[in-house]
């Protein structure tokens, strides 16, 4: 059986939403206003993410870089990609957020990881400006589109936040913590909850064990 594991990047390999840190931080009015509307759902990712982004200065990207840096990964993250070196199984990490930040987070190991996929910016102008690859009709990364292009018999999806939702729903197995499980709730969709990624390679350890 051919397995893939899709994984969020913010609030999922961070222990916070460092993406969401940095739209507060850098746009802070902006972000205050639109940030409840795309969790309510009233307004789409697509739109408030981009929104924000190009409304911040290109001068300050290397100081969200130098930011996002700083910031924690989740405990057992190198545990896992161990234990999927040794099942074969390999993990994409797929961010409604910035390339840079995912790149300047993972160092050394993004080597370990098959692909990133996420938002790409254009610095050259006065204001950041966004590119996507895997632009949908909601979403600046639409995951699902990323999952199509490796096909698989098992895709298991990790995250935590709206971003992720789709990609849940799509999934044959998702670990869901934080708003991503309360979405999932109201679409009644199965999840493994999860806090930690040795807790992700425990529970599939013993899943792919037994068959």
């Amino acid at each position: 059986m051919k397995r893939i594991i899709f994984c969020d990047f913010d609030g999922t390999i961070t222990v916070e939403e460092t993406f969401v840190a940095v739209l507060k931080k850098f746009a802070p009015e902006l972000s205050a206003k639109l940030i409840p509307e795309m969790y309510a759902q009233r307004l789409t990712l697509r739109e408030g993410v981009r929104e924000i982004l190009q409304s911040i200065p290109s001068s300050s990207y290397a100081e969200i870089l130098e930011f996002t840096r700083l910031q924690p990964t989740r405990p057992g993250f190198l545990e896992l990609l161990d234990f999927l070196d040794f099942q074969g199984v390999p993990l994409v990490v797929v961010s409604g957020g910035l390339r840079g930040m995912v790149e300047i987070v993972l160092g050394g190991t993004q080597q370990r990881v098959r692909a990133i996929h996420a938002v790409d910016v254009d610095t050259s102008g006065t204001l950041l400006k966004v590119h996507s690859d895997y632009e949908g009709e909601t979403e600046l990364v639409a995951k699902v589109q990323v999952m199509a292009e490796y096909p698989a018999d098992d895709k298991i999806a990790i995250g935590d936040s709206l971003t992720d939702l789709n990609m849940g729903l799509e999934a044959s197995l998702v670990f869901a913590r934080d708003r991503l499980a309360e979405y999932l709730k109201e679409h009644q969709k199965p999840y493994i909850p999860w806090n930690n990624f040795s807790q992700i390679r425990d529970y599939l350890g013993k899943l792919w064990k037994s068959k």
